[in-house]
């Protein structure tokens, strides 16, 4: 099987994708068929060798998956071959398959994407049972979390929305505070320009916030803690800046302040119970439309590496999550509304046409699939109009008595250009970009012409996000996956990376 391996510590560049032996079974395992693997903060530790776990070499990142049973050892009892999972695995995750033990394997209901289940267990997971479990948070109550624009920033400024307390988001940037006002922070801070202290100060009236969320660390934590009120809560998720803090004992003692480590693995280890309550009732939200996994991008398994050099780079906004293998499921049933300020994210049934609220709303869409769209007909006018614009006059195009005779169809052939062309206006059909000025493209990556398009065909489009970028002008750069499928024929017409524009 193919794999991401990691065979010396270091960074994401001296990893490799190989070849490697498929994992054995044991009594209490399960493997599983790995569709999707979540990319988490942890796995850029495992690699270099400064996580609390130091597995073997050879050995693949990747801590959270979903996928498909294959095989189940013969004490398991809570899942059985074909169902699909998402499992804890701590490591091992970027591979075509993997053995878990099958008290880390959860099934969910086939109508959950699997990309969704991959990336809804250490985010989803830590957020909630810090809010939850250790900050016990309250309603109307101010959180302040720091490095809001991550995974587990964006998931916990969902969840203590969800739970109705104020947000107050702090990022590096105002291209991350746009994106964390867009999930519903209700007050941002931009750390790199601005006093964190002082900004606290203002925006609490010197009342402080109640609960810090911090999985950043290093030289903010020091300035969060001072802005706690009394009986103020420390929530330590970890140290993304690669810098432990050390703590004047003094200041929780003045203040009344509890401070709690966050190891969500160990959590859901030794209070297994409690941890699938939680998990539970985050997919019950997930399932019911009200949490929605922001998802940056979906790479393939050799863009894993890049992946976790982006991750590292902290220039992900949300979840990137490891595409191995495409699902074979019908289409959820979820609600595909995002949480967003009005107007919301919706889809027209008449059209399956996907609306999103302005730029940062496309970043909560990333991974999502729209179609098929409406079925347009190829004639031969517009074939015999295409060719006189081009002027491309070729007799397989406009001479239908010759085409009847000896073509093995016995129709014209339409320009692949023109079926190429058809992608603009059959895009507009199912996406609609509100609260912005242009949404236009302006070319096209990996473009392939698979089948011929003939006259009298009908055509239709699919269209996957499969990764947005904001330029240093403003505007956001999204690639499309855009694929033009032909009635009655299995194999499409044309598959290409679409470049669109969004200012």
């Amino acid at each position: 099987m193919k794999a991401i391996l990691c065979t010396k510590f270091g960074g994401p560049d001296s990893l490799i994708y190989a070849e490697t032996e498929n994992p054995v079974l044991t009594p209490d395992s399960v493997i599983i068929e790995v569709n999707y693997c979540g990319v988490n903060f942890p796995d850029t530790l495992i690699i270099q060798g400064t996580y609390q776990f130091k597995p073997d070499f050879p050995f693949s990142p990747g801590g959270e998956i979903a996928g498909k049973v294959l095989a189940i050892g013969a004490a398991v009892t809570n899942c059985k071959i074909g169902d699909h999972v998402m499992a804890l695995c701590g490591w091992g995750g970027m591979a075509e398959q993997i053995v878990v033990k099958a008290s880390h394997v959860f099934v969910i209901p086939d109508a959950l994407d699997l990309a969704v289940a991959a990336t809804s267990m250490y985010t989803w997971g830590t957020a909630y049972y810090a809010l939850k479990n250790k900050a016990g948070l309250k309603q109307g109550q101010t959180i302040l979390i720091l490095g809001a624009a991550g995974g587990v920033g964006t998931t916990a400024i969902l969840l203590s929305k969800l739970m109705g307390a104020r947000v107050i988001a702090a990022a590096s940037s105002n291209e991350k505070l746009a994106y964390c006002k867009a999930l519903g922070a209700d007050e941002c801070i931009n750390y790199t320009t601005d006093n964190l202290k002082e900004s606290i100060k203002k925006l609490t009236n010197h009342a402080g916030v109640d609960i810090v969320y911090d999985p950043i660390g290093g030289s903010l934590a020091m300035d969060a803690l001072k802005a706690l009120s009394w009986n103020g809560q420390y929530l330590i998720i970890g140290f993304a800046s690669g810098n432990i803090p050390e703590v004047p004992m003094n200041i929780p003692l003045l203040k009344g302040i509890t401070i709690h480590g966050i190891f969500w693995g160990a959590f859901a280890e030794k209070e297994a119970k409690a941890n699938k309550e939680n998990l539970l009732q985050l997919m019950s939200w997930i399932m019911s439309g009200q949490l929605k996994q922001p998802i940056h991008r979906v790479y393939t398994l050799d863009q894993a590496p890049m992946a976790l050099t982006e991750l590292m780079q902290r220039t992900i906004k949300g979840k990137a999550v490891i595409q191995i293998k495409a699902a074979n499921q019908s289409q959820p049933t979820t609600s595909t509304t995002s949480i967003l300020q009005e107007p919301k994210n919706n889809t027209d049934s008449a059209l399956n046409k996907l609306i999103i609220a302005g730029k940062a709303g496309i970043f909560l869409n990333i991974g999502k699939t729209v179609g098929p769209g409406q079925w347009i007909t190829i004639t031969q006018d517009m074939i015999n109009a295409f060719a006189e614009t081009t002027k491309d006059h070729q007799w397989v195009h406009v001479d239908e008595a010759r085409a009847a005779k000896y073509l093995p169809d016995g129709r014209t052939l339409a320009h692949g250009y023109l079926t190429m062309s058809m992608v603009s206006y059959l895009l507009y059909e199912l996406i609609e970009l509100k609260q912005v000025s242009s949404f236009y493209n302006y070319g096209f990556n990996k473009a392939r012409f698979i089948s011929p398009v003939r006259v009298n065909d009908q055509i239709c489009l699919t269209v996957k996000l499969e990764h947005a970028e904001t330029q240093t002008n403003g505007s956001v750069k999204l690639i499309l996956l855009c694929t033009i499928h032909i009635k009655g024929i299995e194999k499409p017409a044309y598959v290409a990376e679409i470049i669109s524009v969004i200012n």
